[in-house]
């Protein structure tokens, strides 16, 4: 389910098949709403505001959303780019976090987005929102294990990395070149000892103040933008 106008119009752009569209006629008499329609394959389907809001996961529904297909694939489904940056989100559990996650992964150029089994499925609505439409665009695998994604990016000679708060290298002194694969743990316990010893890598980003740790999706962002500005020669 694909919620207000942004998401559903981002999923129109990206070429995904909308399988019914719904939308309240307030919505479809704003200017917004004639230009989403607009770019529809056939009409949306009015329905009642209450029933709309009803339907959907957000607070605040903004009038419109459709049903979409999106399937999804394992390992297979991410591009092998020797000197890109990968992200395995091992257990990643709530929704919000993995479509931010997604949304950095793609703002800074990411190859690909990996999730391991017990992370949250990347068709959530509330992960589709939080995407911003990231998540219908960014190559994305579920369903993976570690090693059935070293065998995968295995010609681009993949390192793994890990984040830690604290005993790591510094973000900022450490290489980064290469194909590298950041490995992230659940929101509760972390990244998994299995995981933890297979990096070769351990990053720490430097922190000002008493500050215990960061939310690992926005550490994540922090060093997946590192690596772009190396490889943009900043």
């Amino acid at each position: 389910m694909l919620e207000g106008p942004h998401l559903v119009g981002e999923a129109v752009a990206a070429g995904v098949a909308l399988e019914t569209v719904l939308a309240t006629p307030r919505f479809l008499d704003s200017p917004a709403g004639r230009a989403l329609a607009g770019r529809l394959a056939s009409p949306p389907e009015e329905v009642a505001e209450e029933l709309l809001s009803g339907l959907l996961d957000a607070d605040s529904p903004r009038g419109v959303a459709a049903v979409a297909a999106l399937p999804r694939a394992g390992v297979e489904a991410l591009p092998v780019r020797e000197g890109g940056a990968y992200v395995f989100a091992d257990g990643l559990q709530d929704p919000g976090n993995l479509g931010a996650l997604a949304r950095s992964a793609e703002a800074a150029g990411a190859a690909g987005l990996a999730l391991g089994s017990g992370s949250v499925h990347p068709n959530h609505p509330r992960a589709l929102r939080a995407s911003a439409g990231s998540l219908l665009r960014l190559p994305v695998a579920v369903g993976v294990d570690a090693a059935a994604l070293d065998r995968r990016l295995a010609p681009a000679r993949p390192r793994w990395a890990a984040l830690a708060v604290r005993g790591g290298r510094p973000l900022w002194e450490a290489d980064l070149s290469g194909t590298l694969v950041l490995a992230l743990g659940a929101e509760g316990p972390g990244l998994a000892a299995e995981l933890a010893d297979r990096a070769e890598l351990r990053l720490t980003v430097p922190m000002a103040g008493a500050v215990e740790s960061l939310n690992a999706t926005v550490a994540a962002a922090l060093v997946l933008f590192e690596v772009r500005r190396r490889a943009a020669g900043g």
